[in-house]
């Protein structure tokens, strides 16, 4: 559990210097442009096996760790995986939890929810692709002081930071997959993770294949998604 170097007590601030104005028309031009590139974005489940620069993960970690979370104690850790023998040994594991979810746990209408995305037990990506990345959440914090506290919406703001870094990960150019096995207590032993801390996804990154398919599928539209009061 790493110590969180945050301030306790008495509350300090500094001036906002890192806030960027822009005139309304260029405002509406960079909205429409980082919805037309982040609506790209596709789910894929077939991966290259092409080498990915760490650096690009490690920059693309940073970002997805300005996300903002509760009382600011960034309760996540991005457990990143690139050994060939440990991505095996991950999806060996996987598969099991997926086999009981498809032939027992599953309800047949979540089977045939899940039937035009083309799923099933088989998870091949999870050794195919360069880098897995295992998202967990903290329930508790080491604070600066050695004293351990308790986290709160640990959930909303992993889900935050995990927006973050799929955004960040797509703007350098390379494809992502949500992969959430259930359970996915095997990832804390595989990975060498604390009891305190429980995995929420595990996320797949690469390139795609040359061969790639994605369903044929549509987003909502706003009026969908949204209404404004």
């Amino acid at each position: 559990m790493s110590k969180l170097a945050i301030n306790q007590g008495t509350p300090q601030f500094i001036p906002l210097t890192t806030y960027r104005s822009y005139p309304a028309e260029e405002m509406e031009q960079r909205a429409r442009e980082f919805y037309a590139d982040i609506a790209r974005r596709k789910t894929i489940r077939e991966f290259a096996s092409t080498a990915v620069s760490r650096k690009v993960i490690e920059q693309c970690l940073l970002a997805a760790g300005t996300a903002p979370s509760g009382a600011n104690h960034q309760p996540w850790h991005f457990a990143v995986v690139s050994d060939p023998a440990i991505k095996k040994r991950i999806r060996v594991e996987a598969e099991i939890e997926e086999r009981e979810f498809y032939e027992r746990r599953a309800p047949q209408e979540w089977k045939d929810a899940l039937a035009p995305l083309g799923t099933d037990s088989n998870k091949p990506f999870l050794e195919e692709a360069p880098y897995l990345i295992a998202i967990f959440g903290q329930k508790s914090t080491l604070m600066e002081d050695g004293t351990a506290v308790k986290n709160y919406y640990v959930p909303e703001s992993v889900s935050i930071a995990t927006g973050f870094l799929i955004a960040a990960l797509h703007h350098a150019g390379l494809a992502t997959l949500t992969h959430t096995p259930s359970p996915m207590g095997f990832l804390n032993e595989l990975l060498g993770r604390p009891d305190n801390e429980k995995p929420y996804i595990l996320l797949v990154v690469g390139h795609p294949a040359g061969h790639c398919m994605v369903p044929n599928i549509r987003k909502k539209s706003l009026e969908e998604i949204a209404s404004f009061l």
